[in-house]
Parts: C-alpha cells; structure tokens; sequence
C-alpha cells in the first residue's frame, strides 16, 4: 500500500489503483506533485504492470472533478524564478511518470481543466464517462499548458484541436473528447470505465512485464519529448513578460468572468511588441 499525505495508491496483485482525493477540487500543488514524484519508482519496485487513475470527488455542488487544474492560489507571492522552477518540475514529475514501465489508464468522469487535462498526457490510454469536462484555461490567466500541453497534446489530437483548446479556452464534453482522439473509449458510467480498465489490465498481467516495458520504452522514445524545453521557454517568456503575475493578481476575478488588463503582446524570441 501506497500511502502518502495527498494521494492514495493500492496495489491489487499486478495493478496499481491511484485514487486522487485532495484539497477542495483535487488542485494539484507542491504536496500532491512531492507524492506524484514518488510514484514511478514505486510502481517499478512493487512489479506492477498497469495502473488506473481515477477520481470518485465531487464538489459542494455535487460537480464530479478529476482534477480541476493546478493550485494557482499557492503561488500568490512567489517570485518569477520560483514559478519557473515550480513549473519545470511538474513537467519532470509527470514525464517521468509518463515513462514508468506500466500500462497507465486513466478513468475521467469529472471536470479535468488545465492541469487535469496534462497529467492524462502521462497516461498511455484513457477512458470518458458522462460528466467528464476537458480544457486548457491557461491562455486567459496570462500563462500557457506547461506540463506537456503545449508540446505533447498536438501529437494525441493534432494541431488544429490542440490550437483551438490551448488559445480559445473552450471546454469540450466527454463525447468531442472522443471525437478528436483526447480519449479512447466512452463509458456510461465510472464504474463501467473502472471496469473496462481492470479487463485492460488484466490482458496486460498475463504478458512479460520485461516485454511490456521494453514495447512502451521503445514506442515512447520513437516519439521523444524534443518540444518540451520550447514549451518551458514559451511559458518562461508568459512569466518574464509579467503576463503570468497579471494572471495570478486577477485570479479571483477572472474566474468570474472579467477580464484584467492585459500588456501588449511580445512575441516569443522577439524584443518589440503590439502597438
């Protein structure tokens, strides 16, 4: 049994069953990503060849939440080099658990914004039920998706749904997730996803966990990961600019639907902006 102060992992027989269960919205801050960061040697040491993610939370309002993005309240008076480096490490905390030698599944029947949206990036298949909610929010609080939004969805949806969800902010259904390749499969309930997942797993523990490791790490290093230093300077460049402090400042009233007072835009690479 896995069992740290922020996320909840079980191991049954070959499978590990990561349950996410923390803070008001399952916000994914320093303390979540401290027992993330564990996982993958965890998963390695225990032999466990597949894992489900999944999220049985729910709001005050009875909303289902996966995980409802990445605990901005925490960075309120944190300089631009912490934020740089706090987001540098989600990116290294989830591709390392990207490349853990496991079937990873992730289960989603709530909300996954931001943040919910990346960390199902590190998992090789996922599965949709009703209530389930997909987007990238980051663009309207003055920072970019930086922990494999930016580099890695393009390659799961291409370019124009990546384009469309990074720089409009729309938040699409379980069935349009479907429809553009963000999920594998539709079921019609989280224990029905639950289930087809363990049924994947299972298929999997009867193979050799030394072949499974080796087809993933071979299929995930024909891939590579060569954007993801552009996005971590492309984010590097929202911070620098002040656009991330005027999104952190705004938070609150953002969320609300108001829209602060952005600067001129800069360009990537460039030293002149917009008139």
């Amino acid at each position: 049994m896995f069992k740290a102060l922020h996320t909840s992992v079980e191991l049954d027989g070959k499978l590990a069953i990561i349950e996410l269960d923390h803070g008001k919205a399952n916000e994914v801050g320093s303390d979540v990503l401290k027992d993330l960061a564990h996982l993958p040697e965890w998963l390695a040491e225990t032999g466990a060849v597949a894992a489900i993610t999944w999220s049985r939370r729910a709001s005050s309002r009875g909303t289902p939440i996966f995980v409802a993005g990445a605990d901005v309240s925490e960075r309120v008076g944190w300089d631009d080099a912490r934020v740089k480096q706090h987001v540098r490490w989600q990116r290294s905390v989830l591709r390392a658990l990207r490349s853990a030698p496991v079937f990873h599944i992730a289960v989603v029947g709530g909300v996954a914004l931001g943040w919910g949206t990346e960390y199902m990036l590190c998992c090789d298949y996922r599965i949709g039920t009703p209530g389930a909610m997909f987007g990238l929010p980051e663009t309207g609080l003055g920072i970019l998706p930086g922990a494999g939004g930016s580099a890695e969805l393009w390659r799961h949806i291409g370019l124009a749904h990546t384009l469309r969800l990074g720089m409009t902010g729309e938040n699409i259904s379980h069935e349009e997730a479907h429809r553009i390749g963000l999920v594998q499969e539709l079921a019609p309930s989280v224990d029905a996803g639950m289930a087809r997942a363990r049924e994947l797993a299972g298929r999997v523990a009867t193979r050799s966990p030394t072949a499974v490791a080796a087809f993933k790490h071979a299929v995930l290093q024909s891939v590579g990961h060569h954007g993801l230093e552009a996005e971590a300077l492309a984010y590097e460049h929202c911070v620098d600019t002040g656009e991330a402090a005027i999104g952190r400042a705004a938070f609150a009233a953002i969320r609300n639907g108001e829209v602060p007072g952005w600067g001129p835009r800069i360009l990537v690479g460039g030293d002149h902006a917009d008139a």
